[in-house]
């Protein structure tokens, strides 16, 4: 049994599933709004513990032509009102430690992105927060390596933290996902997210952007489950094709809740 953590009425510990979801990146605030309101009533009717998720900026969009979103101040506004529209726990990444003092105003979860899972200075400003801390592995970085990073977190004092498996780099442009890195992060005795649709993206794939294989969203989420995994995280909008980044890779709002009925079991 893993540490539990609480967040507000919720419970985010070993064996009780939860879920992390919302747009890859605040495109407006209706937008963020809509989706956030629907995600609620989705998992409110399945008794699932729910985490808004979105990004006030993407720093690490594949072309310097992509939108990045609407800039800390805007997107730290709307992340409020989801906050106090909704009752809803929020994450959000950062991307450098400047952020980190302003983000924490806000956000419930401090989320550490793959690409900067290593990068010291971000984690222990983070950590130091004394938020919750979500670590997403990086795709370069062995599962039993985490301990590492784990260790750079509670070296804070803080040990409310989340792990979070998102695929690994195989040959170039392409992800997989190997689900013995569950098991393994989660004997490092905190709870251990799968990133079911980041781990479809496939890098690079269209050149400028990041492709996806969205249809292998729901597999993947049920063997993660099996495998142990104590959390979800997808992304989600109302119309992927339409998403101003990752809709490759991006679950339609309409079908999450015949995906989560397929996936989780009532708590």
């Amino acid at each position: 049994m893993g540490k539990e953590l609480k967040l507000g009425s919720i419970s985010l510990v070993c064996g009780k599933i939860f879920l992390i979801a919302g747009p890859c990146v605040i495109e407006s605030e209706r937008m963020a709004l809509g989706i956030a309101e629907g995600i609620k009533r989705i998992t409110s009717d399945l008794k699932i513990p729910f985490i808004f998720k979105a990004s006030y900026d993407k720093a690490n969009r594949s072309s310097i032509k992509s939108f990045r979103g609407p800039g800390i101040k805007e997107g730290l506004k709307i992340l409020c009102k989801v906050k106090k529209m909704f009752g809803l726990p929020v994450l959000t990444d950062v991307h450098c430690s400047h952020d980190v003092a302003a983000v924490a105003e806000v956000a419930d979860v401090i989320q550490i992105p793959a690409f900067l899972c290593r990068q010291t200075d971000l984690i222990i400003s983070a950590a130091k927060t004394g938020k919750i801390v979500n670590i997403k592995k990086g795709q370069f970085v062995a599962p039993q390596d985490m301990k590492n990073i784990v260790s750079k977190v509670e070296s804070s004092g803080n040990k409310k933290i989340l792990l979070t498996e998102r695929g690994t780099c195989f040959g170039y442009n392409n992800l997989v996902v190997d689900m013995r890195s569950i098991a393994i992060m989660k004997d490092l005795g905190y709870p251990v997210i799968f990133d079911a649709t980041h781990s479809v993206q496939i890098p690079g794939g269209l050149g400028d952007s990041t492709g996806g294989q969205s249809e292998f969203i729901l597999p993947l989420s049920r063997a993660a489950i099996a495998a142990g995994a104590d959390g979800l995280f997808l992304e989600i909008h109302q119309n992927p094709e339409k998403a101003m980044s990752d809709g490759q890779n991006t679950l339609k709002l309409s079908e999450l809740k015949s995906f989560l009925s397929n996936v989780i079991k009532p708590n």
